[in-house]
């Protein structure tokens, strides 16, 4: 069984993507072709967001976001510290501050009374906080009304880090298409990826938009060789986004397919009257389940759970066991005044089990059944 079944979607769109990879080898434009800005117009389209920049991976979109921003060395960005470490390693790369918040139990996203501590705790501390970066974890997006209303109280920013929930709703509203600015990732595990390292930035800001696009191609101005400022090669390889051209007409079948075997895990977890705590969604929301993430009763052993469901051919993961703020290159940046108490707990109960489209109900029934019989051994 696989975690991530990139097989099967293959041979459903596989002659349309070699015809894709071919097209791109007859005129040759491996760099910034055509189908880049096909694209580009198309993640429009979908996600309702009057920009976007494809570049090179989902980090080097936060990255240019924060430039777009305007972020600054010394200043500070509330991040959550249950995550990728890319939502921190941003800010970093760029001399800034990542303060660190705490999440919900029942989200796994941040949390707005944590974001309020750190404000707090910044002022203290003579630190200048200029945005949040929250975090679609594992497919559903953050609460966005109650962290733009923190935000706006206290000016900050919001940047939306969708690596995992692109595609996912909120409010009749698109991730890519929640605030400012949002960056995700099209790494070939998201729900819409590509066969290498991709990844966007959206905005309805001309502004943000012209910053991260000049600074994508090392800071260009008007002329290829005239730089107006420091920028990087974050340019996204025209064979990927003809494949993303391909996956891009499936995207919306293959979400609501997520959303069923998402609703089919959870029927047969209650059936079975398993003690574990299911991933819950927020009202108004539909998550793009770029995993299934469960919370582990405190008896059970993870370790050796996921070794007893290897052994009957169920891959899991974990996401993430050891938050951000307790890896050595992050120890020392501030944390919230909760002390970050539920990040920790998630930290030591979640696993994630086999999470795509193509999953049968068969399989459901044996991996919720085999974990079910293993906890309660």
């Amino acid at each position: 069984m696989d975690f991530i079944d990139l097989k099967t979607q293959q041979k459903l769109i596989r002659n349309n993507i070699d015809e894709r990879i071919s097209n791109v080898l007859n005129h040759g434009q491996y760099i910034q072709g055509p189908e880049i800005k096909e694209l580009e117009n198309e993640l429009s389209i979908f996600s309702k967001s009057k920009f976007v920049l494809c570049c090179s991976s989902g980090t080097d979109a936060l990255l240019l976001g924060l430039i777009a921003l305007g972020l600054k060395p010394g200043e500070a960005v509330i991040v959550p510290s249950f995550t990728f470490a890319s939502t921190a390693e941003a800010v970093c790369m760029l001399g800034g501050i990542p303060f660190f918040s705490d999440v919900k139990l029942d989200t796994f996203n941040i949390c707005e009374k944590s974001i309020s501590n750190c404000i707090q705790k910044a002022k203290k501390s003579g630190i200048s906080i200029k945005g949040i970066i929250t975090v679609g974890l594992f497919g559903q997006p953050s609460d966005m009304n109650k962290i733009k209303e923190v935000a706006d109280a206290n000016k900050l920013w919001v940047f939306d880090d969708a690596a995992q929930s692109f595609g996912a709703v909120y409010n009749n509203n698109i991730s890519g298409n929640l605030c400012e600015i949002s960056a995700t990732s099209f790494f070939p595990a998201k729900p819409l990826g590509c066969y290498g390292d991709g990844g966007a930035l959206f905005t309805n800001n001309e502004n943000f938009f012209n910053i991260a696009y000049s600074c994508h191609l090392h800071g260009m101005g008007s002329d290829k060789y005239k730089y107006e400022r420091i920028g990087l090669n974050g340019r996204l390889d025209t064979i990927q986004a003809a494949i993303l051209l391909e996956k891009l007409k499936i995207f919306e079948s293959e979400l609501i397919e997520r959303n069923k075997i998402a609703g089919n895990y959870k029927k047969a977890f209650k059936r079975l009257n398993t003690n574990i705590k299911l991933p819950e969604i927020i009202p108004n929301t539909k998550s793009s389940w770029a995993q299934f993430t469960i919370q582990l009763p405190e008896s059970c052993n993870r370790n050796e759970l996921q070794v007893r469901m290897k052994d009957k051919n169920i891959p899991t993961a974990i996401y993430y066991p050891i938050p951000i703020h307790c890896q050595t290159p992050y120890k020392d940046f501030p944390i919230s005044s909760d002390n970050l108490k539920n990040t920790n707990v998630l930290s030591n109960n979640v696993i994630s089990l086999p999470m795509h489209p193509y999953l049968t109900a068969k399989n459901i029934e044996y991996i919720t059944q085999t974990l079910h019989d293993i906890i309660n051994y």
